[in-house]
Protein backbone atom coordinates (compact mmCIF):
# COMPACT_ATOMS: atom_id res chain seq x y z
CA UNK A 1 0.00 0.00 0.00
CA UNK A 2 1.69 3.18 -0.98
CA UNK A 3 0.48 4.73 2.96
CA UNK A 4 2.71 2.10 3.78
CA UNK A 5 5.87 2.51 1.95
CA UNK A 6 8.86 3.32 3.80
CA UNK A 7 10.67 6.74 3.05
CA UNK A 8 13.66 6.62 1.66
CA UNK A 9 13.75 10.46 -0.12
CA UNK A 10 12.65 13.73 1.11
CA UNK A 11 12.39 17.17 -0.64
CA UNK A 12 11.80 20.47 0.03
CA UNK A 13 10.45 23.56 -1.37
CA UNK A 14 13.32 26.52 -0.88
CA UNK A 15 11.63 29.70 -0.72
CA UNK A 16 9.42 30.81 2.27
CA UNK A 17 10.84 27.10 3.51
CA UNK A 18 14.49 27.21 3.64
CA UNK A 19 14.83 30.88 2.90
CA UNK A 20 12.37 33.45 2.90
CA UNK A 21 11.84 35.51 0.30
CA UNK A 22 9.60 39.02 -0.49
CA UNK A 23 8.81 40.57 -3.79
CA UNK A 24 7.47 43.36 -2.21
CA UNK A 25 10.93 44.65 -1.19
CA UNK A 26 12.05 44.71 -4.89
CA UNK A 27 8.92 45.91 -6.06
CA UNK A 28 8.80 48.97 -3.29
CA UNK A 29 12.45 49.54 -4.30
CA UNK A 30 11.46 49.93 -8.06
CA UNK A 31 8.41 51.97 -7.59
CA UNK A 32 11.10 54.96 -7.33
CA UNK A 33 12.24 54.23 -10.89
CA UNK A 34 8.62 54.27 -13.00
CA UNK A 35 5.20 55.66 -12.10
CA UNK A 36 3.90 52.45 -11.43
CA UNK A 37 2.38 51.32 -7.86
CA UNK A 38 4.63 48.94 -6.02
CA UNK A 39 1.29 46.69 -5.81
CA UNK A 40 1.28 46.16 -9.67
CA UNK A 41 5.00 45.42 -10.28
CA UNK A 42 4.46 42.96 -7.53
CA UNK A 43 1.74 41.44 -9.19
CA UNK A 44 4.28 41.66 -12.41
CA UNK A 45 7.32 40.03 -10.54
CA UNK A 46 5.22 37.31 -8.67
CA UNK A 47 3.62 33.98 -10.09
CA UNK A 48 3.09 36.20 -13.71
CA UNK A 49 3.19 34.68 -16.86
CA UNK A 50 6.48 36.61 -17.32
CA UNK A 51 8.26 35.41 -14.43
CA UNK A 52 6.89 31.92 -15.03
CA UNK A 53 8.81 32.39 -18.65
CA UNK A 54 12.26 33.23 -16.73
CA UNK A 55 11.78 30.74 -13.91
CA UNK A 56 11.45 28.01 -16.67
CA UNK A 57 14.73 29.36 -18.47
CA UNK A 58 12.73 30.03 -21.56
CA UNK A 59 14.07 33.76 -21.73
CA UNK A 60 18.03 35.21 -20.78
CA UNK A 61 18.14 37.73 -17.42
CA UNK A 62 18.93 40.48 -19.73
CA UNK A 63 15.86 39.84 -21.88
CA UNK A 64 13.68 39.65 -18.46
CA UNK A 65 14.93 42.87 -17.72
CA UNK A 66 14.31 44.38 -21.22
CA UNK A 67 10.46 43.42 -20.68
CA UNK A 68 10.24 44.52 -17.62
CA UNK A 69 11.98 48.02 -18.27
CA UNK A 70 9.27 48.35 -21.21
CA UNK A 71 6.23 47.17 -19.40
CA UNK A 72 6.91 49.34 -16.67
CA UNK A 73 9.20 52.19 -18.39
CA UNK A 74 11.22 51.88 -15.72
CA UNK A 75 14.27 54.57 -15.35
CA UNK A 76 16.71 52.25 -14.87
CA UNK A 77 19.67 50.38 -16.27
CA UNK A 78 20.45 46.43 -15.52
CA UNK A 79 23.15 46.86 -13.49
CA UNK A 80 20.80 48.86 -11.22
CA UNK A 81 18.28 46.71 -11.40
CA UNK A 82 19.99 43.14 -10.58
CA UNK A 83 20.49 44.08 -7.24
CA UNK A 84 17.08 45.35 -6.24
CA UNK A 85 15.64 41.83 -7.77
CA UNK A 86 18.03 39.27 -6.12
CA UNK A 87 17.77 41.72 -2.72
CA UNK A 88 14.78 40.24 -1.84
CA UNK A 89 16.21 37.25 0.26
CA UNK A 90 16.31 36.79 4.38
CA UNK A 91 17.23 34.25 6.67
CA UNK A 92 15.10 33.45 9.19
CA UNK A 93 15.26 31.36 12.76
CA UNK A 94 12.46 29.28 11.13
CA UNK A 95 15.17 28.85 8.06
CA UNK A 96 17.72 27.82 10.35
CA UNK A 97 15.60 25.12 12.20
CA UNK A 98 14.72 23.65 8.77
CA UNK A 99 18.07 23.74 7.33
CA UNK A 100 19.80 22.42 10.63
CA UNK A 101 16.37 19.16 10.48
CA UNK A 102 17.52 19.06 6.43
CA UNK A 103 21.10 18.61 7.56
CA UNK A 104 20.59 15.68 9.90
CA UNK A 105 18.16 14.21 7.40
CA UNK A 106 20.74 13.75 4.84
CA UNK A 107 22.72 11.62 6.71
CA UNK A 108 19.86 8.45 6.64
CA UNK A 109 17.85 9.97 3.54
CA UNK A 110 17.99 11.08 0.14
CA UNK A 111 17.60 15.05 0.38
CA UNK A 112 16.49 17.50 -2.28
CA UNK A 113 15.32 20.71 -2.77
CA UNK A 114 13.01 21.25 -5.42
CA UNK A 115 12.17 24.51 -6.39
CA UNK A 116 10.82 27.36 -9.31
CA UNK A 117 13.53 29.86 -9.19
CA UNK A 118 14.92 31.99 -11.77
CA UNK A 119 18.58 31.63 -12.83
CA UNK A 120 19.91 35.26 -11.32
CA UNK A 121 18.06 33.97 -8.05
CA UNK A 122 19.54 30.97 -8.11
CA UNK A 123 22.78 31.97 -8.52
CA UNK A 124 22.53 34.61 -5.85
CA UNK A 125 21.05 32.37 -3.06
CA UNK A 126 24.24 29.82 -3.74
CA UNK A 127 26.64 33.23 -3.59
CA UNK A 128 25.04 34.61 -0.15
CA UNK A 129 23.02 32.05 1.56
CA UNK A 130 25.22 28.60 2.15
CA UNK A 131 22.06 26.63 2.46
CA UNK A 132 22.45 23.69 -0.37
CA UNK A 133 25.11 21.50 1.64
CA UNK A 134 21.87 20.05 3.12
CA UNK A 135 21.04 18.33 -0.02
CA UNK A 136 21.62 15.64 -2.18
CA UNK A 137 19.99 17.18 -5.33
CA UNK A 138 18.70 20.67 -6.05
CA UNK A 139 16.34 20.70 -8.87
CA UNK A 140 15.29 23.43 -10.13
CA UNK A 141 12.75 24.93 -12.55
CA UNK A 142 15.42 27.28 -14.64
CA UNK A 143 17.48 24.39 -15.10
CA UNK A 144 14.29 21.65 -15.92
CA UNK A 145 12.46 24.32 -18.17
CA UNK A 146 9.35 23.64 -16.52
CA UNK A 147 7.86 24.43 -12.96
CA UNK A 148 5.90 23.32 -10.08
CA UNK A 149 2.79 22.56 -10.68
CA UNK A 150 3.90 20.57 -13.86
CA UNK A 151 3.78 17.15 -12.85
CA UNK A 152 6.97 16.54 -15.09
CA UNK A 153 8.88 18.55 -12.12
CA UNK A 154 7.62 16.10 -9.49
CA UNK A 155 8.13 13.08 -11.85
CA UNK A 156 11.86 14.40 -12.68
CA UNK A 157 12.44 15.13 -9.05
CA UNK A 158 11.44 11.20 -8.14
CA UNK A 159 14.30 9.96 -10.61
CA UNK A 160 17.03 12.19 -9.30
CA UNK A 161 16.14 11.07 -6.07
CA UNK A 162 15.77 7.53 -7.49
CA UNK A 163 12.57 6.28 -5.53
CA UNK A 164 9.22 5.74 -6.76
CA UNK A 165 6.22 8.21 -5.39
CA UNK A 166 4.82 6.26 -2.47
CA UNK A 167 8.45 6.66 -0.81
CA UNK A 168 8.85 10.50 -1.36
CA UNK A 169 8.14 13.15 1.06
CA UNK A 170 7.33 16.36 -0.03
CA UNK A 171 6.75 19.64 1.87
CA UNK A 172 5.97 23.22 0.15
CA UNK A 173 4.43 26.40 1.84
CA UNK A 174 2.01 26.54 -0.99
CA UNK A 175 -1.03 24.11 -1.08
CA UNK A 176 -1.78 24.65 -4.78
CA UNK A 177 1.80 22.51 -5.24
CA UNK A 178 1.66 20.03 -2.61
CA UNK A 179 -1.91 18.99 -4.18
CA UNK A 180 -0.38 18.19 -7.34
CA UNK A 181 2.35 16.31 -5.80
CA UNK A 182 -0.35 14.80 -3.61
CA UNK A 183 -1.94 13.51 -6.89
CA UNK A 184 1.00 11.65 -8.11
CA UNK A 185 1.11 9.72 -5.19
CA UNK A 186 3.72 11.70 -3.16
CA UNK A 187 3.35 12.09 0.77
CA UNK A 188 2.89 15.73 0.57
CA UNK A 189 2.43 18.35 3.87
CA UNK A 190 2.16 22.09 3.41
CA UNK A 191 4.92 24.01 5.42
CA UNK A 192 3.67 25.97 7.86
CA UNK A 193 6.39 25.83 10.52
CA UNK A 194 8.89 23.65 11.58
CA UNK A 195 7.25 22.39 14.66
CA UNK A 196 4.09 21.09 11.95
CA UNK A 197 7.21 19.51 9.63
CA UNK A 198 8.62 17.68 12.41
CA UNK A 199 5.07 16.19 13.07
CA UNK A 200 4.48 15.32 9.75
CA UNK A 201 7.90 13.62 9.02
CA UNK A 202 7.27 11.59 12.28
CA UNK A 203 3.42 10.68 11.12
CA UNK A 204 5.10 9.60 7.71
CA UNK A 205 7.64 7.36 9.34
CA UNK A 206 10.96 9.67 9.17
CA UNK A 207 13.44 9.02 11.89
CA UNK A 208 13.88 12.67 12.35
CA UNK A 209 16.34 12.19 15.68
CA UNK A 210 19.79 13.29 14.83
Amino acid sequence: MSGTAKIKAIIFDLGNVLIDFDHMIAAQKISGFTNMAAEDIFNLFFDSPLTGSFEEGRISPRDFFSDVKERLNLKLDYDGFLPIWNGIFFFSEKNRSVYGLAKSLKKRYNVSALSNVNILHLEHIKKNFPIFDAFHNVITSCELGFKKPDPAIYKKALEISGVEAASAFYTDDRAELTEKAKELGIRSFVFTGVEQLRKDLRAAGVNINQ
